[in-house]
């Protein structure tokens, strides 16, 4: 998969993760740095969250740390949700 390709489906997936988390009335904006990977800001009282979507193994993960515990496969149903409990 080429470059562009990965980071335009880096993209669909972090504003598919927008829309879920205004659905649960949170705010969230994707960044779309030049050279660098997109990213989901979410901001709260603590910093902003930075969501990253990545893919490994064909298959596509969220990301806002480095450990196991901080993913969550993309189209899993609780995606949003475990998201949204962090964010607040």
């Amino acid at each position: 998969m080429k470059s562009r390709d990965r980071r335009e489906e880096q993209y669909i997936h972090l504003v598919r993760l927008a829309w879920d988390l205004h659905r649960r009335g949170l705010s969230a904006a994707v960044d779309l740095p030049s050279r660098k990977e997109p990213v989901l800001l979410v901001p709260r009282t603590t910093g902003q969250l930075k969501v990253m979507a990545w893919a490994q193994n064909g298959r596509w993960f969220f990301t806002w740390g480095r450990g196991r515990a901080q993913r969550v496969r993309a189209l899993a149903r609780d995606a949003a949700d475990r998201i949204w409990v962090v964010a607040r």
